[in-house]
């Protein structure tokens, strides 16, 4: 079993192998690309980053500057919109579902170093998956830490770090990221204005 399938299983591997350096280079030479083309040239940018995803959806927007690892190992669903300053360190999967929204500054980081210091001074990593479902929206400076699962309709709050699974139809939020409560019907009310309240 070679380093990139050792990588993609979850076990321990040597991040310096020859081939995941030049898969690296390639993405990151992507993610350059990407960054320093202009934000009006739409179908440039949509070009890049289908070649650089494992999957996309018809629609997608990603706010520059955005970094990965890999770029093959990240799949997303349809309308997908990602804000400024975006990193994810796909080493392992990171699947989103449809309608999925990422305020500016958050994370994705599936891999991880070991506690015992010998290994990880010899650049041994290992890396779990990261999966998130339809209809959630991550709030600025999120981050998400390997081998965690989000459900669907899912809202994260500003400044969470998501280091264990969140259940579907719920707001969570802080660090360590934690279920505050059931996203209800109410909430569908909370920013509704008629237009009589608009008339003063």
């Amino acid at each position: 079993m070679n380093n990139k399938e050792k990588m993609l299983r979850g076990y321990l591997y040597d991040a310096t192998d020859l081939e995941l350096y030049k898969l690296r280079l390639h993405a990151k030479d992507l993610c350059f690309k990407y960054n320093n083309t202009k934000p009006s040239d739409t179908k440039k940018r949509q070009k890049i980053i289908r070649k650089l995803f494992g999957k996309t959806g018809e629609i997608f927007n990603i706010e520059s500057d955005f970094w990965c690892d890999y770029g093959y190992n990240i799949e997303v669903g349809n309308n997908f919109y990602v804000n400024h300053n975006c990193v994810m360190l796909d080493c392992n999967k990171i699947k989103f579902g449809d309608n999925v929204l990422i305020a500016p500054n958050c994370g994705f980081y599936t891999a991880g170093h070991p506690l015992d210091v010998e290994k990880r001074n010899k650049w041994i990593e290992y890396a779990y998956p990261i999966t998130v479902g339809n209809n959630v929206w991550f709030g600025a400076n999120s981050i998400v830490l390997p081998n965690v699962t989000i459900g669907d309709n899912v809202v994260i709050g500003a400044g969470s770090v998501i280091t264990k699974d969140i259940p579907s139809n719920t707001l969570a939020y802080g660090s360590p990221c934690k279920v505050v409560r059931e996203i209800n019907e109410q909430d569908a009310l909370k920013y509704f204005k008629s237009e009589e309240q608009n008339v003063r």
